[in-house]
């Protein structure tokens, strides 16, 4: 009988000397199952860079109320836009309320996730294929640079939503058996949530509503599924369960579930965990979106912590123009002239995979200008 400690996932990763190198991870869901009590060293996350700084109590951050901004003739969507502005550029993130995505969808989204996250590793490595690229979609890991890298307690499945590709099929789950029904239908309503928050954030700054969104073609720009599983860990205080980052998309819209406070972002150089309501929505800014914006809009740091005694799952949306879509920084008075160039979607997103995990927010240089 095969010990849960033997399963690994295989990660590809090109080594100093460009040549491509095959690695093992141990997946950190059988390790949990098997109940560890020393934690491995892979996964020992040496304190370097921000990861020093010191953690606060939590904070509230912004809430949005989607309702107020969809409703162009409520007194009080001036405040909500100007909320908007405010939580972009201050903290990277915000939560939305009266979002409405009903309870069904967002149960259904948790149960099969929680599904297929309590199949065997057998069951699972069956039920979904997965490849190597720059995403590495399917279930897997990504983020792998090196064999001595410190390794995030975390284990993770990646989709593409739309645009509906026969090339991706594969790397849906076949278990549960309504897995990729229920996540293309949570996906569809996340769109249409974040269209309008892209034309909210446009009118914040005072543009075109449409300044933002004209980037996301309908038919062709990408939604990306990522669901995250942290299980248990032995040694919160020497992993992470996720390395901190910013995102490579234009904007992220994430739901957790089981255990809360798990998030932290980064502000004012210090670690703060934000309460984070479980009716609500969590929005992330991503660096297509400070590209975009030129500047006025920040892409959020953040990263997941562990803790010993429950699991935690979040379910992250991530939008993005087209590949091979050109973003443009926006002009105007109040825009930092030259502050970052016209940059290719895939491009961008090639080189932050490329360069991350990094201690800063080092892939978005790529984009400004020297």
């Amino acid at each position: 009988m095969q010990n849960h400690g033997d399963f690994f996932h295989e990660a590809k990763y090109t080594d100093q000397n460009g040549v491509l190198q095959t690695t093992k991870i141990p997946v950190v869901q059988e390790l949990a199952r098997k109940g560890i009590t020393n934690l491995p060293e892979r996964f020992i996350s040496l304190p370097q860079g921000q990861q020093k700084c010191s953690v606060t109590a939590h904070v509230s951050l912004p809430t949005i109320d989607l309702l107020k901004l969809r409703n162009e003739s409520s007194p009080s969507r001036n405040e909500e836009l100007g909320k908007v502005a405010g939580a972009a550029k201050e903290w990277g993130m915000f939560l939305v309320s009266n979002h409405g995505v009903h309870d069904s969808v967002l149960d259904s989204v948790k149960d099969v996730v929680r599904g297929f996250f309590g199949l065997s590793f057998e069951e699972k490595k069956n039920s979904v294929g997965s490849y190597m690229s720059t995403d590495n979609m399917g279930y897997g890991r990504n983020f792998v640079r090196s064999e001595n890298q410190a390794l995030d307690w975390i284990d993770r499945m990646s989709m593409v939503a739309f645009p509906v590709d026969d090339g991706n099929l594969h790397v849906w789950p076949k278990k549960p058996h309504n897995f990729r029904e229920v996540m293309v239908k949570y996906a569809a309503e996340t769109r249409i949530i974040l269209d309008d928050l892209l034309q909210a954030m446009a009118e914040a700054l005072s543009l075109d509503k449409n300044a933002f969104l004209k980037n996301f073609e309908p038919e062709r720009s990408e939604l990306k599924i990522r669901t995250n599983y942290y299980p248990p860990c032995p040694r919160p205080d020497l992993a992470v369960g996720l390395t901190p980052h910013s995102d490579a998309s234009g904007l992220s819209l994430l739901i957790q579930f089981g255990a809360e406070n798990g998030l932290q972002v980064l502000k004012d150089q210090k670690w703060v965990s934000p309460i984070w309501p479980g009716d609500m929505l969590l929005v992330n800014i991503g660096d297509l979106m400070e590209i975009m914006s030129n500047g006025r809009l920040t892409s959020s740091w953040h990263r997941a912590i562990t803790s010993t005694g429950s699991e935690r799952f979040s379910v992250a949306v991530f939008y993005n123009p087209p590949p091979d879509a050109e973003i443009e920084p926006m002009q105007d008075e109040n825009s930092s002239d030259g502050m970052y160039r016209k940059v290719s979607v895939k491009e961008y997103v090639e080189h932050y995979y490329k360069v991350s995990p990094t201690v800063d927010k080092e892939a978005i240089m790529y984009a400004k200008v020297v």
